[in-house]
């Protein structure tokens, strides 16, 4: 989907006024939108676009759109206005488990019956990642994997220098990884979208798996 209609709609979202409104709406309809999946960040969408294409998806001729939120709190705006309250679009999402019951007050408001359980979430095509999705690919690609893909990203040495830090030597190393992946700027959706692509098909992450299969 085009990052002027994705842009278009993060701004309606933060904003809510007439004229942003009326871009959205028009660019959605040129594009022939027809779902939405709300995700926090844009590592997040990274990770979805990825496996995706690993599916043999192409999400934009598909009429969807991975829109990051820029952060849990704002899924209540995205969804009163996406949804059917507002343009009335399939609206899936992918969340952290901490972050959880911002989701579900939101879809209440919005209308669905969710329920208390994280299964009825699921049900209303919304999915949780424990903790996040960062750790679910970790798991799935594994200790080794990820180390080679930060020697495929030439930043073997930055991590080795990482976990020699006070603060990280000895702990476990999926923490270190997991920590080391969120140090500098862009490099979390760098490595989210070179560890989906590292996945086996069998291996991806339920809940990336029950997103896509959702939308």
């Amino acid at each position: 989907m085009s990052a002027p209609l994705a842009s278009a709609l993060r701004t309606w979202a933060a904003r809510g006024d007439d004229a942003s409104g009326t871009l959205a709406r028009r660019l959605a309809g040129e594009a022939g939108l027809r779902t939405v999946v709300l995700v926090e960040g844009v590592s997040d969408r990274e990770a979805v676009e990825a496996v995706a294409r690993s599916q043999g998806r192409d999400l934009a001729a598909e009429g969807v759109c991975v829109l990051p939120m820029g952060g849990a709190t704002n899924v209540r705006r995205h969804l009163a206005l996406l949804g059917p309250h507002g343009l009335d679009l399939r609206v899936t999402g992918l969340y952290d488990a901490a972050e959880e019951p911002f989701f579900r007050r939101a879809v209440e408001g919005a209308g669905s019956a969710a329920g208390p359980s994280r299964e009825a979430l699921a049900s209303a095509g919304f999915f949780a990642c424990v903790a996040d999705l960062e750790e679910e690919l970790i798991r799935s690609v594994g200790i080794t994997g990820v180390e080679d893909v930060v020697r495929a990203q030439h930043e073997a040495r930055a991590l080795t220098t990482f976990r020699r830090q006070p603060a990280h030597r000895g702990r476990p190393p999926e923490q270190q990884l997991h920590r080391f992946l969120g140090t500098t700027s862009g490099r979390k959706a760098r490595y989210a979208r070179a560890l989906a692509e590292r996945l086996d098909p069998s291996s991806v992450p339920t809940p990336l798996l029950r997103l896509l299969a959702a939308t």
